[in-house]
């Protein structure tokens, strides 16, 4: 590590946690999902509608770089045929039953760890995720007890800024109260997550090459990643302690 790094960034989806397929978990949440709204249809029509304008919502904001609020998500997009006095107050228990239907989701092996570890080493520690939901990751921070870890959380939902756009990443460094050059990004996406850091002047990229050599949409990288880890846990021979650099 040849650059003055003090402050890591990380995504959080398939980077620290993953999905585990968990068939009554996600039934579970299908049918809250549908009795929550008062769903009128059987379950295979309203999740093939759902499903149809999640795509139609993903696509847009792929192509925008932008994302909405919970709330905007479900009247605008996702529910926009039910009525707005059932979706609008339950928007944010939506979008976590809506993740749940995938799966649990699971940190990996020693991620907990290496962030206590990282933060002990004198690093400033953040969050910049692409994600719909606006409290499970907060949530899921305090429950595996590493919210004290992070300085600054960028969700997307939040500030609508999406990944890859260079934006969200100097938001974030602004927030934190870094320099670009003095941060690394760790993500899964050797596109998004590369492209936009590289963009955005960090200091530092690191892939977890957890999703292979193309993005989850098949396209191929034009800008390579800085360093490649297997696991998070690699992350501690590249952070070496501030204090002894």
């Amino acid at each position: 590590m040849t650059k003055i790094i003090d402050t890591v960034f990380f995504d959080v989806g398939a980077t620290l946690r993953y999905v585990v397929e968990d068939k009554e978990f996600a039934a579970a949440a299908e049918r809250d999902l549908m009795e929550l709204v008062g769903a009128k249809e059987d379950h295979d029509t309203f999740f093939a509608k759902l499903t149809a304008n999640w795509n139609k919502y993903r696509k847009w904001a792929k192509t925008e770089l932008l994302d909405v609020s919970e709330m905007e998500l479900w009247l605008q997009y996702l529910l926009p045929d039910y009525p707005a006095e059932k979706v609008a107050p339950n928007a944010a228990r939506l979008t976590r039953l809506w993740r749940d239907h995938d799966g649990r989701r699971v940190v990996h092996d020693g991620t907990l760890e290496t962030l206590r570890e990282l933060q002990r080493r004198g690093y400033k520690l953040g969050i910049i995720a692409n994600t719909v939901t606006e409290t499970e990751i907060p949530d899921w921070m305090c429950r595996d007890g590493v919210a004290d870890c992070f300085k600054t959380v960028i969700l997307s939902s939040k500030v609508r800024l999406r990944k890859p756009d260079p934006a969200i990443y100097l938001l974030a460094a602004r927030c934190i109260g870094s320099d670009p050059t003095c941060c690394a990004y760790v993500g899964d996406n050797p596109v998004r997550d590369v492209e936009g850091a590289k963009d955005a002047g960090f200091g530092a990229m690191v892939l977890f090459e957890d999703a292979g050599t193309a993005d989850r949409e098949g396209k191929a990288p034009t800008v390579l990643p800085d360093y490649r880890i297997k696991s998070i846990p690699e992350l501690l021979d590249l952070f070496p302690p501030i204090e002894g650099r």
